[in-house]
């Protein structure tokens, strides 16, 4: 599997590069209604800042990313690959060719500028995707897509249709039968009537590549707990649901590292969670999910964008 990877990475920018889908590879989707936490759950994910933040909708066009392991074995390899690079993480646009991004602070600003070049400056969503490859040692060879956050009422300069322009963004790669649906959920909000969960079983009804995220587990009120909801007696999620907690906008302004969070995390999750905490249905590693998703799609027979 793990020679399969370059291929594939380089399927989707020759695919992305000519605008062709004649061969629908393999990706996780990640939907989920604005401000439900996608972005953190992708950071984590990587490890590091460098999505855009803000109030409303700021993904504003599909972020395809490429994950690449860089383990010591192939670093010389992928330096050669890319030039000389003295840095253990970096990122590389599609759109700008062989430049190479070690501080993911430019690379955030990048993905800015790169949405306002065709979305405008200020709420309109464009459906051509931004391709970026983040290179580091502490990361899965995944492939991930991140939508604009689902929404119901237009603002700034959005058309009237904005709801159905994302509904349509969103089901054109999750209708794609080899990509996995990550249903992102904040907790303080009822799953039973979460939009990510019903986009995803209209196009997966028997739930074989639906994974369902609670977010913000920290922020229920007080005296409830989403032990049911985790558990999968409110909604069952066939492939399971994971319980993560967020970042504060505090934290993300004191520059909180991403490794510091996922510690405390973990001690919320111990403090908060403890039958549950050490199983895989609420698991503070990410790796570990994800290699779990692996494991449990091919018990259903799906292939999912899972290469480790």
């Amino acid at each position: 599997m793990e020679t399969l990877i370059p291929v594939i990475n380089k399927l989707q920018d020759v695919f992305n590069t000519v605008g062709s889908e004649a061969i629908q590879l393999p990706q996780i989707v990640v939907i989920g209604t604005q401000s439900s936490g996608k972005s953190s759950v992708l950071e984590n994910l990587v490890g590091r800042d460098f999505l855009p933040r803000g109030i409303g909708i700021v993904t504003r066009r599909p972020l395809v990313l490429q994950l690449v392991h860089v383990s010591e074995e192939n670093r010389e390899l992928k330096q050669h690959e890319n030039g000389r690079i003295d840095a253990d993480e970096w990122g590389k646009f599609l759109h700008t060719k062989q430049k190479i991004y070690t501080d993911f602070d430019d690379i955030r600003q990048e993905i800015v500028n790169e949405t306002e070049r065709m979305s405008g400056n200020n709420k309109g969503i464009c459906g051509d995707a931004i391709n970026l490859k983040i290179y580091s040692p502490k990361v899965l060879n995944l492939t991930l897509v991140d939508l604009p956050g689902i929404t119901k009422v237009p603002v700034g300069d959005q058309p009237a249709d904005i709801e159905s322009q994302i509904r349509e963004m969103c089901l054109h790669y999750i209708s794609n039968p080899n990509s996995l649906i990550l249903a992102v959920t904040p907790a303080n909000t009822d799953i039973a009537t979460s939009e990510a969960l019903k986009f995803a079983k209209d196009v997966d009804p028997d739930g074989r590549r639906t994974l369902a995220v609670v977010t913000k587990l920290d922020l229920m009120d007080h005296g409830t707990d989403a032990i049911d909801v985790l558990c999968g007696r409110v909604v069952p999620v066939k492939l399971g649901i994971i319980g993560v907690v967020n970042r504060s906008q505090q934290d993300i302004n004191e520059q909180q590292d991403i490794s510091e969070a996922l510690k405390d995390e973990g001690a919320f999750l111990q403090k908060k969670y403890p039958a549950i905490a050490n199983r895989n249905v609420i698991d503070a590693s990410y790796k570990r999910l994800f290699a779990r998703v692996e494991d449990t799609s091919q018990c259903y027979g799906v292939t999912v964008s899972v290469f480790a």
